[in-house]
């Protein structure tokens, strides 16, 4: 009786069981089937990446600057073979003939890849090689297209260009800020694969690829060279810490050239350091010195608080006072009466003090912000500073005094020559660049960039034509100038020295021992065609060769003038000789 009541008792257990049992497999089957074809479909699908090109960027001749190479990688997915043993040995058999890999390496690294979708063979094949491994027709081999963004220039173009990283994403230069237009757009195929991860159907996925735009400059790679190969040699010749150089198009702010040593290699930047990757030409502020002088006789003419013929007495050079204690002039000069003619081209300290003084704080500050100091000037490249220019109400009669001739006020150098082009042109401000137009991928232009016309002055058309064509002209050509050694046969060139102290960090007071030596100005005089700027930080005096704008800048402003306008020339030669045919 018992064991009848315990078989009674399992069957009905048995019975529960098994309705249990049909009842999920009913529930699965009716409320749960999407999901799970939804999970297994997810599990076989494989999504095939298309690689499209970066943007290229060219010089204004269109010289390739950066552009990007097609690398092609041999790879294995062990995930697709590893489970048989034979087929490994039977594909590094072939893969030893095709890349010259022993067949024993290649499954030794089959087996140990910690990365079992993905295993790098070779990287850089042949079009011979490419060709060999398709034929083969290996399961679980293929290969994979990246493009790498190589500079054929080198160091030539470093700053200007930038970098990318390992990703194709820009990180420096014009290459971080045009990245978004210069980026490619990926595309891709989304397939089913079967549990050996070979195809079976396609899923249409509406993403197609996309090279990316490319940009013109209006930098010239020869004058590029000029600059960089004048400049380099002086910054070794005097073992000076670091040294930049931009050549502008006064009319239009177009840049042609710039130089900030030290450089790099943007094509080997894991070998660079990073002081090496900073361009100094927008990113370092220093004291300007005397290439201040003409921005402030200019802006004193042009408000009325001087005259070109009213005469300063510069104190036999040793001026003081209460409220701006003493002013000397450069190398003990003692200068007696003089113009602001004569201030310019003898570069008096104490003139253009007195100068500071007729004007007053207001007319001072006032005058330089508008010529642009204190504020970035625009220009299409990441990381510009934008230098100090104080407040009016934290200055003294020391700001007043000393800002006229370059202290109390930072600057960048693209502050600098963007002043002289004003200077250069009769009196407008300009907006530098280096992007002359945006070219899609298929060609056609998107942007061009067209400055306008020149319209409003910072300063009267005749006040900066005669600072220009008149003071600044003598300062090269008179005995007297401290410009002498950038006066060209040729060209008549108009521009100014510098030789500024070097403030101490984080203590009061300048540096008597280190120098930053400039020159600024620009040429034809009579109609410039470009204004150039050479400054050089911290020439190495123990050499016993000079440290001044006039003796290290100014030599090196020659070099690059000469040669820029003798190739402009041949160059208008060149299109009107082509344009006649």
């Amino acid at each position: 009786m018992q064991i009848k009541r315990f078989t009674t008792s399992v069957g009905v257990v048995l019975i529960v069981i098994m309705a249990l049992l049909l009842w999920r497999i009913l529930y699965l089957q009716s409320s749960r089937t999407d999901y799970y074809q939804q999970r297994s479909q997810k599990q076989r699908q494989s999504t095939v990446v298309y690689t499209s090109q970066r943007g290229l960027i060219v010089d204004r001749n269109n010289n390739m600057l950066a552009a990007s190479n097609l690398i092609e990688t041999v790879f294995v997915e062990p995930r697709a073979i590893i489970g048989d043993p034979e087929l490994v040995k039977i594909t590094a058999a072939k893969l030893q003939n095709i890349l010259s890999i022993p067949g024993t390496q290649i499954c030794d690294l089959i087996y140990k890849s910690r990365n079992p979708g993905y295993l790098a063979l070779k990287t850089g094949i042949t079009p011979n090689l490419h060709q060999a491994v398709r034929q083969a027709g290996l399961r679980g081999v293929a290969i994979q297209s990246n493009w790498q963004r190589y500079y054929p220039t080198g160091s030539l173009m470093s700053h200007v260009v930038g970098f990318t990283g390992k990703d194709n994403t820009g990180l420096a230069g014009l290459e971080f800020k045009y990245n978004e237009k210069l980026s490619a757009h990926f595309g891709k195929d989304v397939l089913i694969v079967d549990s050996s991860r070979k195809p079976i159907a396609a899923k249409n996925y509406p993403n197609t690829p996309e090279d990316g735009s490319s940009l013109i400059l209006t930098i010239d790679s020869t004058i590029q060279q000029f600059v960089r190969k004048a400049l380099l040699k002086q910054y070794k010749d005097f073992n000076a810490e670091s040294a930049t150089a931009i050549v502008m198009d006064p009319w239009t702010g177009a840049i042609l050239a710039m130089v900030s040593l030290p450089d790099f290699d943007a094509s080997e930047i894991s070998s660079s350091k990073p002081h090496q990757r900073r361009n100094r030409a927008l990113t370092d502020p220093f004291e300007p010195g005397s290439i201040f002088k003409p921005i402030v006789a200019a802006l004193a003419l042009d408000c009325g608080s001087i005259t070109k013929d009213q005469v300063f007495f510069c104190e036999n050079g040793n001026y003081h006072g209460k409220g701006f204690g003493s002013i000397g002039e450069w190398a003990n000069h003692k200068y007696g009466n003089m113009t602001v003619h004569d201030i310019l081209v003898r570069s008096s300290n104490i003139g253009m003090a007195k100068i500071g003084q007729k004007m007053g704080r207001k007319k001072l500050h006032k005058g330089i912000k508008l010529f642009g100091f204190g504020r970035r000037t625009g220009i299409d490249l990441p990381g510009e500073d934008a230098g100090l220019v104080r407040n009016v109400s934290k200055w003294d009669g020391y700001s007043v005094t000393r800002i006229p001739y370059g202290h109390e006020v930072s600057v960048t150098s693209l502050q600098i020559i963007s002043a002289y082009a004003t200077l250069a042109n009769g009196g407008s401000p300009v907006t530098p660049h280096l992007v002359r137009a945006v070219i899609d991928n298929q060609g056609q232009i998107t942007e061009m960039n067209i400055p306008p016309r020149l319209s409003g002055h910072i300063i009267k058309p005749e006040i900066a034509n005669w600072i220009a064509r008149k003071a600044l002209v003598a300062v090269v050509n008179d005995k007297k100038g401290t410009g002498k050694n950038a006066a060209i046969e040729k060209w008549q060139v108009f521009g100014k020295t510098g030789t500024a102290n070097i403030s101490r960090a984080n203590v009061k007071g300048y540096d008597e021992s280190n120098y930053v030596a400039s020159f600024a100005g620009g040429a034809p005089a009579d109609n410039p065609a470009i204004v150039a700027l050479v400054s050089i930080r911290k020439p190495d005096k123990s050499l016993r060769k000079g440290y001044s704008g006039g003796r290290v800048a100014a030599p090196v402003f020659k070099e690059i003038v000469e040669n820029t306008l003798n190739y402009l020339e041949l160059e208008r030669q060149r299109q009107l000789l082509a344009s006649s045919y």
